[in-house]
């Protein structure tokens, strides 16, 4: 069950990324289970990865994030399993996150220097000592909520695609009558189906193919 809750965040902009946080702090809220003690905030504005624990920040790192092409996962999804020395480009932590439409997770990385930027296949990549501190503070089940705008990139969207853009076009053409599949973030050929009858009915050209004008008339852009 999750709720909102309001907890103390922050941090001065000096402020070294992997320190503990600042006495300047304001506060927000996100959404997290009642019951849990830690969880996991990642901004993909900032390219950053915050603990909580007891609702008040203890620790921030920089973290990799997913290309435009293969953005990370927006929304709210807990940590399903962890796993030790995956090595390569895994790093040598692993947690996987329950995304449904693919394999994500928080891993460490075998290219410490790409941590920062937009570079991965959509999982959260961190530096190997940053991972390995937060592998021994979270367990199975703490939350992981993802936070951004999962239209950030506009991308094209087609048969095939797989992500949180493609979920909230699902949720758009369901609203408005014409999607009835799962709503389970892969475009397949239900999603083309309905996004076609979309387009007829709209007089657009019926390519079953998410662009631009696509997103304007779905009011998804403006």
């Amino acid at each position: 069950m999750m709720r909102a809750i309001t907890v103390v965040v922050g941090w001065v902009a000096a402020i070294a990324i992997g320190c503990t946080p600042s006495p300047a702090l304001a506060e927000r809220t996100v959404n997290a289970p009642s019951n849990t003690h830690s969880f996991i905030v990642v901004d993909t504005n900032q390219n950053r990865l915050t603990l909580y624990e007891a609702g008040v920040p203890v620790q921030m790192y920089s973290v990799g994030l997913g290309r435009p092409a293969s953005p990370t996962p927006i929304g709210e999804w807990q940590i399903t399993d962890k796993q030790r020395d995956w090595g390569g480009g895994f790093g040598t932590r692993w947690m996987r996150i329950n995304v449904p439409w693919g394999i994500y997770g928080i891993h460490g990385t075998n290219k410490p220097h790409l941590v920062g930027g937009d570079v991965s296949s959509g999982c959260i990549r961190m530096r190997n000592q940053d991972v390995e501190q937060l592998y021994d503070r979270v367990g199975v089940g703490t939350p992981v909520v993802i936070e951004g705008n999962p239209l950030r990139y506009s991308r094209r969207l087609e048969y095939g695609n797989i992500g949180s853009d493609v979920l909230l076009v699902q949720d758009r053409l369901r609203r408005l009558g014409y999607y009835q599949g799962p709503r389970d973030g892969k475009f397949g050929s239900a999603t083309e189906e309905a996004l076609k009858k979309f387009e007829a009915a709209k007089g657009l050209p019926v390519d079953g193919v998410v662009g631009i004008v696509d997103y304007r008339a779905l009011g998804l852009e403006e």
